[in-house]
């Protein structure tokens, strides 16, 4: 097993763009061949766009790109333009009037970073797509990750800074890939070793605290929960699947977040992870999906230490 650059994965482009000082921005992964792409939704407030088509029972077997942004729902229009981007090369589902590329995408909230009324856009989109023609993507406060914070049960004062991550191995030649928009209530662990990577600071912000914790402090119902939150994960193979295949992957993944963040999952997160398939290799479902989850936990641990400090955020680094 070797250790690789996603963007070293053949059949796609990731390209990127960001209002750094607005404090938001979109990751684009772009199959223009068409990918079959799963995807699993485990937190309890997402916001998504096109998320039937990649159920099992849905007829389209593939799709031609996932768009991670922020802004919310806001965010959403964003989408608009990788459709713009992808129809101008004629790359889309063949309804033989014209090509109808399909375009999945999921939002974090970010508008309590930065100005909360600049979002990803359709011209936001179109960028990210262009820049995918470069290879622009970079783990960090860029894309989807430029306003990016974890750690939120008790407010903005408390939370840190972090990003946008990836990781990606290969053995022979199997090829897995993660990427992290790490936008999480919970606090973000390193999954090797257990320690605490990022997460709810103390009180006097000059360490960290624990969520789990704050937690247990009390069990009665909270009516309008912290919800500025959800981390976002895109699995890339050139491994060979099906979109039901992928769908179980993307399951499989989801064990990444829950070995890398405290708590996971929550009514507060959208947390989602989509899985693509780019390639034509022969390998094990059970295989691909146990690295999956594997090169997840290090995306989402890249997410936070790759992070600078910024908008008054302290990052990992920093402490």
């Amino acid at each position: 097993m070797k250790e690789i650059s996603i963007k070293s994965i053949e059949n796609i482009k990731i390209g990127s763009a960001e209002n750094k000082e607005a404090g938001t921005g979109c990751t684009v992964v772009i199959a223009e061949n068409g990918a079959p792409t799963g995807l699993d939704v485990r937190g309890g407030g997402p916001a998504s766009r096109e998320s039937e088509l990649l159920k099992p029972t849905a007829a389209a077997q593939y799709i031609h790109a996932v768009l991670l942004s922020g802004g919310s729902a806001f965010g959403l229009d964003a989408a608009g333009g990788v459709m713009e981007y992808l129809e101008e090369r004629n790359i889309g589902f063949d309804t033989g009037i014209t090509n109808v590329p399909l375009v999945c995408q999921s939002c974090l909230f970010d508008l309590s970073v930065g100005d909360p009324h600049v979002r990803p856009d359709k011209k936001m989109g179109y960028e990210a797509c262009l820049n995918a023609e470069k290879g622009n993507y970079a783990d960090g406060n860029s894309g989807a990750g430029t306003g990016a914070t974890v750690g939120k049960l008790r407010g903005m004062d408390r939370c840190m800074k972090s990003g946008i991550g990836s990781y990606a191995i290969q053995i022979g030649d199997l090829k897995v890939g993660a990427i992290a928009a790490v936008n999480a209530l919970g606090d973000i662990y390193d999954w090797k070793s257990g320690k605490k990577a990022a997460g709810l600071l103390s009180e006097d912000r000059k360490s960290l605290a624990d969520t789990e914790e704050e937690f247990y402090k009390t069990y009665d119902a909270v009516e309008n929960k912290f919800v500025e939150n959800t981390t976002l994960g895109i699995i890339i193979t050139n491994a060979k699947f099906s979109k039901t295949e992928l769908c179980k992957i993307a399951s499989m993944t989801h064990n990444g977040y829950a070995r890398s963040i405290r708590p996971v999952h929550t009514t507060a997160d959208g947390d989602s992870i989509y899985a693509m398939s780019v390639g034509d290799v022969s390998a094990d479902q059970d295989v691909v999906g146990t690295l999956a989850a594997q090169v997840m936990s290090e995306a989402i641990l890249r997410a936070v230490m790759t992070a600078e400090p910024a908008y008054g955020f302290v990052s990992a680094k920093e402490l």
